[in-house]
C-alpha cells in the first residue's frame, strides 16, 4: 500500500510548483522531480494529491501530468487503484475527456480478465463516492449493475460488487437505496454481511436519521451479528456529526454494560465532537492541566460524555507500557482531543504507580507523539505541539529528545517521580530557601 503522507521532498516540490507561474516551468519541475526522487516519494506525493482530504486542493491540478510522468518511469507498474483514484479526481474537476481516455485505457488492459475488470469498477465506484462525484459514480454503478446480471460472474465477484455498491450508495447519502440493494442480494441467494449492515446504519446516521440507525442495529442483532467496538464507534461518530452528546452518553453506557471495550477510535469519535474541549485546544492558551480541573470546567452532556470516558481505564493498557526499563505512552493514532484527555489520565496513573512501592520506578519515561509524518503537512504535528505546551505549563522534566527522536519527550524515571509525587513539596522548599 502506498503511504500518502507528504514527505519533505514532496512538500518542497509542491511549494516550487505553487510559485512556478507557467505550464512549461511546471512540467520541467515535474520531470526533474520524478527523475530525481525515489519511487516511494513520487508515489506518496501523487497519492497525497489524489486524496479527497488533502489540505492543498489547488495543487490537485498537477495530479494528471505527475501521473503521466510517473507512468513513464521504468520502475512503475500499472496500478488500477491509482488509476481509479485519479479518474475520480478528474471527474470532480470536470476533465471529462481526460477521464474517458484514462478509463478506456484501463478497461482495454483489463478486459481479458473479468475478475480484474470488476474489481477495477469497484474501486472506481469507491473513489467517485469519496469524491462525491455524481456523474462518475453513476457510470461505475451502471457498469457494476451490468456485471451483476452477467451469468459468468462468480459468487466472489458478485459479493465484492454488492459490497462496493452498498458502501458507495451510503457514501453518496443514499442509504435507503442501499437497503433495497441488500434485499436484492437475498433474491440472488447471497446473504449480506456485517459490512453491509454497518454501512447502511452509518449512512442513516450521517443523515441524522437515528430511528433508521436504531432499526438497522436491531435487525443486525436479530440476524446474529454482534454489535462490537467497530460498530459502536460508527454509532458514536454518527451521533457526533450532529452534536448528539446525550445519545453518545447513552451509547457509551450501553457499551460499558455490554462489556464492549473502548478503543482509541472510541475516544477519537467522541472527543472530536466535544465543542468545549476542542475549543480549549485551538490556541493552547487556556486548558485544564488535570482531570479534576477539566471536570470542573465542563457541564451538561459534555461533562457526562467525558465522565464515561474517564471511567474506562482499559485504554491506558492499550497505549502505555510499563517495566523497569521504560514507562512509555504512545499517542500514535490519537486525535488532538483524545491525546489531551489520555495525557491527563496517564499522568494521573503515573502518579498513582510511582507512589505505590509495588511498582518499580522505570529507568526512563517516554511520551511518543510522532514527527507529524501522518499529518496533512509533514512535520506539523498538532499532538506534539499540545504535549509540548502541556509539559511547559506543568514545568515537567519531560523534554523533546533532539538527539535520537524529536517526536518523543524523554526524562529519567526518578526525575519524573520527584516531579509528580514530590513536586509541590520541592516547590515549597525552594520558596522557603529564597
Amino acid at each position: 500500500m502506498v503511504e500518502c503522507a507528504l514527505t519533505k521532498q514532496g512538500q518542497h516540490f509542491l511549494k516550487k510548483v505553487a510559485i512556478s507561474g507557467d505550464p512549461s516551468t511546471t512540467n520541467n519541475l515535474i520531470r526533474r522531480f520524478v527523475q530525481n526522487s525515489p519511487k516511494s516519494v513520487s508515489l506518496s506525493t501523487l497519492c497525497h494529491l489524489l486524496s479527497p482530504s488533502t489540505v492543498q486542493p489547488h495543487h490537485s491540478s498537477i495530479a494528471l501530468p505527475l501521473y503521466a510522468r510517473i507512468a513513464e518511469a521504468p520502475w512503475y507498474s500499472w496500478n488500477p487503484k491509482i488509476v481509479a483514484e485519479l479518474a475520480a479526481l478528474l471527474d470532480k474537476q470536470e476533465q471529462y475527456s481526460a477521464w474517458e481516455t484514462l478509463i478506456s485505457e484501463a478497461t482495454s488492459k483489463l478486459e481479458s480478465c473479468s475478475r480484474d475488470l470488476a474489481l477495477f469498477y469497484c474501486k472506481l465506484l469507491e473513489y467517485h463516492s469519496k469524491q462525491s462525484s455524481e456523474r462518475g459514480f453513476e457510470i461505475a454503478y451502471s457498469c457494476l449493475s451490468h456485471l451483476l446480471h452477467s451469468s459468468s460472474s462468480s459468487i466472489y465477484i458478485r459479493r465484492r460488487v454488492y459490497e462496493h455498491m452498498v458502501s458507495g450508495l451510503c457514501l453518496m447519502d443514499r442509504p435507503c437505496e442501499a437497503e433495497n440493494l441488500v434485499k436484492d442480494m437475498r433474491t440472488k441467494s447471497l446473504e449480506p454481511s456485517a459490512f453491509e449492515f454497518k454501512s447502511i446504519m452509518y449512512g442513516y446516521g450521517r443523515l441524522g436519521l437515528f430511528q433508521d440507525l436504531e432499526r438497522i442495529l436491531v435487525q443486525m442483532e436479530k440476524e446474529g451479528f454482534v454489535i462490537d467496538t467497530v460498530c459502536s464507534n460508527m454509532v458514536l461518530s454518527a451521533y457526533g456529526i450532529h452534536g448528539e452528546c446525550s445519545n453518545m452518553v447513552s451509547w457509551l453506557q450501553r457499551m460499558r454494560n455490554s462489556s464492549i471495550p473502548f478503543s482509541v477510535r472510541t475516544y477519537n469519535s467522541v472527543l472530536n465532537s466535544c465543542p468545549v474541549i476542542m475549543g480549549k485546544l485551538v490556541d493552547l492558551n487556556d486548558f485544564p492541566l488535570s482531570i479534576e480541573e477539566l471536570n470542573a470546567s465542563l457541564e451538561g452532556d459534555e461533562a457526562m460524555v467525558v465522565g464515561e470516558l474517564i471511567k474506562s481505564t482499559e485504554i491506558l493498557e492499550e497505549v502505555m507500557v510499563w517495566d523497569s526499563k521504560q514507562a512509555k505512552l504512545d499517542l500514535h493514532g490519537l486525535h488532538l482531543g483524545s491525546s489531551y484527555l489520555i495525557m491527563l489520565l496517564w499522568l494521573q496513573e503515573m502518579r498513582r504507580r510511582l507512589n505505590d512501592s509495588s511498582y518499580a520506578v522505570p529507568a526512563e519515561v517516554v511520551v511518543v507523539c510522532g514527527l507529524g509524518k501522518h499529518s496533512n503537512l509533514r512535520g506539523q504535528s498538532p499532538v506534539k505541539m499540545l504535549v509540548k505546551e502541556m509539559m511547559v505549563k506543568m514545568t515537567s522534566p519531560l523534554r523533546i529528545d533532539d538527539r535520537k527522536n524529536n517526536g518523543c519527550f524523554v526524562a529519567k524515571g526518578k526525575t519524573v517521580r520527584d516531579w509528580l509525587c514530590f513536586g509541590h513539596e520541592l516547590e515549597k522548599t525552594e520558596y522557603a530557601k529564597s
